[in-house]
């Protein structure tokens, strides 16, 4: 016959609550020796009171025994985020494997592959699928002529205003290769007429020298000075 367990609860009597945690104290702090001396175990005990009181027991030294437990409590922790990672890195990799298998299939049916197994909703769904895939790229091809064309009016009216600029310096430049021309001409026009007149002065002199201007009696043949 299995006997029901008795359900502990709070000592509401406070002499009765202090005697029984003396008794219960005492026999805890038995336990532990005799645990650490018959089976050769680190044992560390703390209680306090009701009052606050402190009492403890250490097989070696408390502070010692409190640092282990803080070490193997913090590896412990360390173990298990470790595990718990791994299994969160498995969980990943099941999903993406999974995630891959699905894309590769749906990328076969908008193949026109494997669709022997179809059902007809599936069908439908993967014809919706390519219709709205073509009106993306339709979109898109649209967008980038759009695009191209725009670029090519930009550098149509660049080009446009270059040419204006180099037609511009042209006329410049040959408005003044114009002047510059009259200017050489008449320049070389003035030259030839200082040289014209160099040359009638020239003339003038020689004239002037070659006249006779002394006096002869008789005929020529027999003309003598005077």
């Amino acid at each position: 016959m299995v006997r029901g367990k008795t359900q502990m609860k709070r000592i509401e009597n406070a002499t009765s609550r202090q005697v029984t945690f003396s008794k219960r104290r005492s026999g805890l702090l038995k336990k532990a020796f005799e645990l650490s001396i018959l089976c050769d175990a680190e044992v560390a005990l703390i209680i306090f009171s009701p009052r606050g009181k402190l009492y403890e027991f250490a097989s070696s030294s408390m502070q010692a025994t409190l640092e282990r437990y803080e070490k193997h409590t913090k590896d412990n922790q360390a173990n298990n985020k470790s595990v718990a990672s791994e299994q969160n890195v498995q969980h990943e990799a099941t999903s993406m494997m999974k995630e891959i298998e699905n894309l590769e299939v749906s990328k076969r049916k908008l193949l026109g592959e494997s669709l022997g197994v179809c059902t007809v909703e599936e069908l439908q769904e993967v014809e919706q699928q390519l219709e709205k895939s073509v009106n993306s790229i339709r979109a898109r091809k649209t967008q980038v002529f759009k695009e191209q064309i725009e670029q090519l009016r930009e550098k149509e009216r660049v080009l446009t205003a270059e040419n204006e600029r180099l037609t511009e310096k042209a006329r410049v430049l040959t408005a003044e290769n114009e002047r510059l021309t009259e200017t050489c001409g008449a320049m070389q026009l003035r030259q030839q007429v200082c040289e014209q007149r160099e040359n009638l002065a020239s003339n003038e002199s020689s004239t002037s020298s070659d006249v006779e201007t002394e006096l002869y009696i008789g005929p020529p043949d027999r003309r003598t000075k005077h």
